[in-house]
């Protein structure tokens, strides 16, 4: 599709993704800073459900609820619950850049999981390589953090398991065969997600001490169930419907630069030089995970062209 038949709104929904991503993770670490991470994702995962449902009430959107629909909420919620608690609970452990600089691994994580669950080709010459680059990217980021602080470890775990269940998540949700509108798949999702959080609170928490609640985190707290869960995720799924896989597949090369300058910028974390080559490792992975065959194919082609011409 062109650019000038692409609807009005698309640039700026594209934008939002961009923004909403970047700041969801230091919206995690600042939400958690003086609320327990249950308790705050909790909080908002029952504003993104509220504000959701009044949205299927006055657009009168349909929510289905047969078999199949349940089947999309189910898997749908294994990235909701698995990647977001664990994401909250590694914020104690890790700075926001690093957290994004791992979300940011999703494709790839994502793209070894289909070859197993959907059948689809393995890895050519240069996603292979591009997988060995960001792992080598993430090997450097993951040693300084493992050098500065002892605990360093246990956030790491968390963070690479809360990716694995996002990327598991999004690749289980192509199994399931059903035209639905993102919004009632959002609101199902939450659905089937929100007593889950709610039991991870009563298991790890159970208690309200909201005098000891920050404005920052209560602020923060909202601005993820207002954006992050439910604006960012209609805007994702409107993107995906007017651009192609591989300009979408931007917002992972742009989102972890973003997360890792405000991160320093308002959050006052340290940019090491560790940081920065492992995240230049990682980022041209992906780089070369996106684009990398394609570009091959081309330059293959352009060479067999030229030889076929040179010939008499």
């Amino acid at each position: 599709m062109s650019a000038t038949a692409l609807p009005k709104m698309v640039p700026a929904a594209f934008l939002s993704v961009v923004l909403i991503w970047s700041t969801t993770p230091l919206g995690i670490v600042w939400s958690s800073e003086s609320v327990h991470p249950t308790m705050a994702v909790l909080l908002r995962m029952l504003i993104a459900l509220t504000l959701g449902s009044l949205i299927i009430l006055i657009a009168r959107i349909r929510l289905p609820w047969n078999a199949t629909a349940r089947k999309l909420y189910a898997v749908s919620s294994i990235g909701i619950v698995g990647g977001m608690l664990l994401s909250y609970f590694s914020a104690r452990y890790l700075p926001s850049s690093t957290m994004s600089l791992f979300f940011g691994l999703s494709p790839l994580i994502s793209g070894l999981l289909a070859q197993k669950l959907l059948n689809e080709p393995k890895f050519g010459p240069m996603r292979l390589v591009a997988l060995a680059m960001a792992f080598v990217g993430l090997g450097i980021v993951c040693s300084s953090k493992l050098s500065l602080a002892s605990d360093s470890w246990i956030g790491l775990l968390l963070i690479l398991s809360a990716v694995s269940l996002f990327s598991l998540s999004g690749v289980l949700i192509k199994t399931v065969k059903i035209n639905i509108h993102p919004i009632a798949s959002t609101v199902g999702a939450l659905i089937y997600s929100t007593p889950m959080f709610a039991l991870a609170w009563l298991l790890f928490d159970g208690t309200i001490p909201f005098e000891t609640w920050q404005t920052r985190s209560l602020l923060a707290i909202t601005y993820l169930g207002v954006f992050g869960s439910l604006a960012g995720f209609i805007a994702y799924f409107y993107i995906l419907q007017h651009l192609n896989a591989s300009t979408v597949a931007l917002v992972t090369l742009i989102t972890p630069v973003f997360a890792m300058m405000l991160g320093a910028q308002f959050n006052g974390e340290t940019i090491t030089p560790a940081l920065v080559i492992g995240a230049g490792f990682v980022l041209t992975g992906l780089a070369l995970y996106q684009f990398g065959d394609p570009l091959l194919h081309k330059l293959l082609h352009k060479l067999s062209k030229k030889r076929d011409c040179s010939q008499p």
